[in-house]
């Protein structure tokens, strides 16, 4: 599949730059493959679209992970905790940091390529909300970056398909979770030709054997995000409950457990976008984000949701 088949127009307007103020007052997109059925919703109303589903959230936590650098000015980014008291991030401007520097509370220990870093860090991270670069309105509450289901830290981004619900809504539904740690193969952007040409470094997940037990059983599954997408598909395949996936959900691929999806809107040239329209199909997929324009949805991290059935 060509990179250039990802892209879409959308109006800079549409970009969500604040959380509303209550979350499950976000709209809800709804697309049944089988009727080919478009319903218009809030995410409150999540509840009367479902047949019994078993919903399986990510409930990783996001940590400060954005630590402001001062001389060259910058910033590191951190993607995941190592062994041994090391992590590695993303670290700013690359060209002019050099290894066994200390900047800050961060030591560059090892340039990994692709401004990736090994690097130490004076205690446990304390730094800003790593909100994405699209979203230019500091974030009043950073608990607003999280979803209330947040439980183990070690993400670098949200999984942004759950910060719609509420305790409220957790509490009349069917839930699961799981744990995926969001790092850089979620949110890197697709810089080749083709999809068959990007490669995924791993991103680490855990799913207790309780919890595989009840996913395994039941009738349906609902997905609550593309990570969770990736950690039940990884699992069905024979993976491990606890490991690294690096598995790329592409048009063509086979689901095995995952029933029905509930995700944000994402961004042009994205993994999770190709992962979308592996579920929903390529075609429905561009006829339902052109809708979502028209009808002037909210996009990414803050935005609205879509439910495909």
């Amino acid at each position: 599949m060509r990179t250039t088949e990802l892209d879409y127009e959308l109006p800079p307007e549409l970009i969500a730059q604040r959380p509303l103020e209550r979350r499950d007052e976000s709209r809800l997109l709804v697309f049944d493959r089988a009727s080919g059925d478009v319903r218009h919703r809030r995410f409150g109303e999540l509840p009367e679209e479902l047949l019994g589903e078993l919903l399986v959230v990510n409930d990783t936590r996001v940590v400060p992970a954005r630590i402001p650098i001062a001389q060259p000015r910058g910033q590191v980014l951190l993607l995941e905790r190592l062994e041994d008291g090391l992590w590695e991030g993303l670290a700013r401007p690359t060209k002019r940091l050099r290894a066994g520097r200390r900047y800050g509370p961060v030591e560059l220990v090892e340039h990994l390529g692709e401004g990736r870093w090994r690097l130490r860090l004076d205690g446990e991270p304390a730094g800003e909300v790593p909100l994405p670069p699209y979203i230019r309105v500091p974030l009043e509450d950073p608990e607003r970056y999280q979803t209330v289901y947040a439980r183990d830290p070690g993400s670098a981004a949200a999984p942004t398909a759950g910060l719609h619900f509420t305790p409220e809504l957790l509490a009349a539904l069917d839930v699961e979770r799981v744990t995926l740690h969001v790092g850089l193969d979620t949110f890197r952007p697709v810089a080749v030709d083709t999809l068959e040409e990007h490669a995924l470094h791993g991103e680490r997940y855990d799913v207790r054997p309780a919890a595989w037990e009840r996913i395994r059983a039941a009738d349906r599954v609902l997905a609550v995000g593309t990570t969770s997408v990736r950690v039940l598909e990884t699992v069905a395949r024979g993976g491990l409950l606890a490991g690294r996936t690096s598995l790329f959900v592409t048009p063509g691929f086979e689901f095995r457990r995952v029933d029905a999806l509930l995700t944000n809107f994402h961004l042009p040239r994205s993994t999770l976008l190709a992962l979308v329209m592996a579920f929903a199909g390529v075609e429905q997929t561009r006829e339902l984000y052109r809708l979502a324009v028209e009808e002037r949805y909210r996009f990414y991290s803050f935005g609205d949701a879509m439910l495909v059935l």
